[in-house]
This record gives structure tokens, C-alpha cells and sequence, in this order.
């Protein structure tokens, strides 16, 4: 399988704001689980692109 990374991907746009997406979502509940305090935007937004990258990776190998 072709190492992929949708951090970069410029390939399929539609998977790329798929990704954007997905990662705003999450970002967007982890600030609201800490009631939206300020100063962590940065952090939510970098622990969600890790993990929907995980679970990216995690169906992926269960395709392949």
C-alpha cells in the first residue's frame, strides 16, 4: 500500500477537506470538553489531526 499522508495530500481535494473537516470536528469537541477556555486552539487542533490520523491508518491496513 502507498504511504499516503493527508496532512500533505494534494492529490484529491475532496479527501483533503474531508480531513480538514474531520479534524475541525474534533478539535472543536475537545474545546468544548474544557468549556472553551482560551490558549489550547493549537493543542486541540494537533492532537485531533493525530488522531483522525490513526484511525485513518487503522482502516486502511484493514483493507489492505
Amino acid at each position: 500500500m502507498e504511504n499516503i499522508s493527508l496532512l500533505d495530500y494534494s492529490g484529491d481535494i475532496d479527501l483533503k477537506d474531508k480531513f480538514r473537516e474531520m479534524v475541525a470536528v474534533n478539535a472543536y469537541y475537545r474545546a468544548e470538553k474544557r468549556a472553551f477556555g482560551p490558549g489550547h486552539e493549537m493543542d486541540d487542533w494537533h492532537i485531533a489531526e493525530q488522531e483522525i490520523l490513526k484511525q485513518y491508518r487503522y482502516w486502511f491496513q484493514q483493507v489492505a
